[in-house]
């Protein structure tokens, strides 16, 4: 077994595994022994990852289908997981936008809010609460590259990670006296369904396990975490900038990420 599971164990909870890191967390956790609660939407790809884990590690799954952009599928999901003793969260479940906001259709952007910040809180909340009256447990919050600044070009998206971001600082050290492990992964560009959804072309993008084998590995030593090596560079290098500077470099980076987009009209008013 490993150090994990001996300290948060029997079993953990992972959001958005139906793929890319979210299914990383899901194989690296099951390898250590941690029995897996399974939440995505796409119940057929959750159906099918638990029934490889199980065969491959011999551990227990089970599958919840939900949409956990809507709160009520997070009540119902702490509600369906009362009598499991969960001690590690890992939130994967998220998306993103990128070209120019006006571009983009309010509801969409209002539903990334929705998954990226208000569900994380409320899942966090929850297990947080729970983990604490146990006096031990994990939760990993998935922050990004773009959460340290504002990003032109996926302004929104930054913003909901950089929220993120916050809350994981803030909770490393409020909940270290209850037992309670809280960590920020940051990765630079990852190979995964997230590209995809955002419209964004990555270069040089990395496997997804590599965010989670280097996430688990500093969770409990570290409170902010930067796999890949585009995280890595650009937070070294942007930290001497003034503000300003460090917005412009990352324009250019969401430049080179969205420069297929095809011009798109404005859905807003001027």
């Amino acid at each position: 077994m490993s150090t994990h599971h001996s300290k948060f164990g029997p079993w953990a909870l992972v959001t958005g595994a139906s793929e890319g890191i979210g299914e990383a967390f899901a194989e690296r956790l099951a390898e250590q022994g941690f029995n897996l609660v399974l939440v995505a939407r796409r119940e057929v790809l959750l159906e099918a990852l638990a029934a490889r884990l199980i065969r491959a590690h011999a551990v227990e799954c089970q599958v919840i289908a939900t949409d956990l952009s809507d709160l009520e599928a997070v009540e119902d999901l702490v509600a369906r997981t009362a009598e499991i003793d969960i001690g590690l969260v890992v939130a994967a479940a998220g998306f993103g936008t990128s070209g120019p906001l006006l571009a983009s259709p309010l509801d969409v952007e209002l539903n990334m809010v929705a998954l990226n910040c208000n569900s994380v809180l409320a899942l966090t909340w929850h297990f947080g609460l729970r983990m604490a009256r146990r006096g031990r447990g994990g939760i990993v919050l998935m922050s990004s590259l773009l959460a340290f600044r504002g990003a032109p070009g996926a302004a929104n998206y930054a913003a909901t990670k950089a929220y993120i971001q916050a809350l994981a600082e803030g909770l490393r050290a409020e909940w270290a006296e209850h037992g309670v492990d809280v960590i920020a992964a940051a990765p630079g560009p990852i190979r995964s369904g997230f590209e995809r959804r955002a419209n964004m072309q990555m270069a040089h993008a990395m496997p997804a396990d590599v965010v989670a084998r280097v996430t688990l590995k500093a969770l409990g030593r570290r409170t902010t975490v930067r796999p890949g090596w585009l995280s890595k560079l650009l937070g070294w290098s942007l930290a001497a900038l003034p503000r300003w500077a460090q917005i412009r470099v990352i324009s250019q980076v969401m430049k080179g990420m969205t420069r297929h987009q095809a011009p798109r009209a404005g859905h807003g008013s001027p």
